[in-house]
């Protein structure tokens, strides 16, 4: 099986969108909506979106893993972001009537500071030798995951940079009917992206873990294939999100030949999340950590220690692991 795209950039949305002036149901204090037509978009069918493979979108934030310091490193999402005075004139300019002409930017002067080890994501356009914002005025980019850093807690729950290894949840390889968390090497993974869910990221959609036990994992993006999807219609993927089983998911992310990555949101077809019974939480778990090979202990507390002392123990769905320390 081919390896998949990664996620260095915003995704376009498989229809044609349009704005409709009522709050929006996915971020609050946004007075309107992004909502589907039933009308194919360019950048979909330029990709041959047909003969795309189509994977569940994951609920978290965006992680890549990279060199750093000479080894494997988690890397956390940091778009650079506009100053004050900068985002104002941009918000300006999209709201004028002159949406024909470009948006000049100054990119040593209009865009906070970011940590010297912040790079941009590798996809983002350059222009004499800067990286140029997208479309929303930010600059995608990565900060790698330093062990100690409060700030990305949860980011380094799921990693041991000592052991060069971190805590995935992937299908079994002999079972695709049964999801695996395991140890995977930082090595295998380098330069894929991965979406990091878990108790303390975004709302937490999928309900893990606790506030006394908390639990991250990180998903490699397209590990999740989808393999009985409707024909590419607006109505027929709707039906799909609202009455199939391997619909109750947030989104459909497809994975074309040539790199692109196309998806759809819930939210686009006017559906809800997050909702009470995912797709993700219907398929049964076995832990397989098999840390036994390495040649000396995991610190007791860290979710690698916690998970072995449950190993090989099969669960009804991913809710159900209770970590105890």
């Amino acid at each position: 099986m081919r390896r998949l795209g990664s996620v260095q950039r915003k995704m376009p949305c498989v229809f044609v969108t349009e704005v409709k002036e009522e709050p929006s149901s996915k971020r609050e204090h946004q007075p309107f909506k992004v909502l589907a037509t039933e009308t194919l978009s360019h950048q979909a069918l330029d990709a041959d979106i047909y003969s795309a493979i189509p994977t569940e979108k994951v609920d978290g934030t965006c992680c890549y893993i990279t060199t750093y310091k000479g080894q494997p490193y988690l890397w956390a999402r940091l778009d650079r972001k506009p100053n004050k005075l900068a985002e104002k004139r941009f918000k300006n300019f999209l709201h004028s009537k002159q949406n024909s002409k470009e948006f000049f930017w100054n990119v040593e002067e209009d865009f906070k500071p970011v940590p010297e080890c912040w790079i941009p994501a590798k996809e983002t356009e350059q222009s004499n030798g800067n990286p140029m914002p997208d479309e929303n005025g930010h600059i995608p980019g990565w900060v790698p995951v330093e062990k100690n850093n409060k700030q990305y807690c949860w980011h380094s729950s799921v990693v041991n940079y000592e052991f060069e290894v971190a805590l995935v949840l992937k299908h079994h390889l002999d079972d695709p009917g049964l999801l695996e968390i395991s140890a995977v090497p930082l090595s295998d993974l380098l330069e894929q992206t991965l979406e990091l869910i878990g108790t303390n990221i975004n709302g937490n959609p999928y309900g893990l873990g606790s506030k006394k036990h908390p639990l991250h994992l990180l998903i490699p993006h397209g590990a999740f294939q989808i393999r009985n999807l409707p024909t590419l219609k607006h109505s027929d993927l709707l039906s799909w999100f609202e009455g199939c089983r391997e619909g109750k998911i947030e989104g459909i992310v497809w994975h074309c030949n040539d790199g692109c990555l196309i998806k759809v949101h819930r939210h686009h077809l006017g559906l809800c999340w997050p909702i009470p019974d995912t797709y993700m939480n219907s398929k049964p778990v076995i832990i397989n950590m098999n840390l036994n090979k390495y040649d000396h202990a995991f610190d007791t507390k860290c979710l690698f220690s916690l998970f072995s002392k449950i190993d090989n123990q099969k669960f009804g769905r991913l809710k159900d692991i209770i970590l105890d320390v």
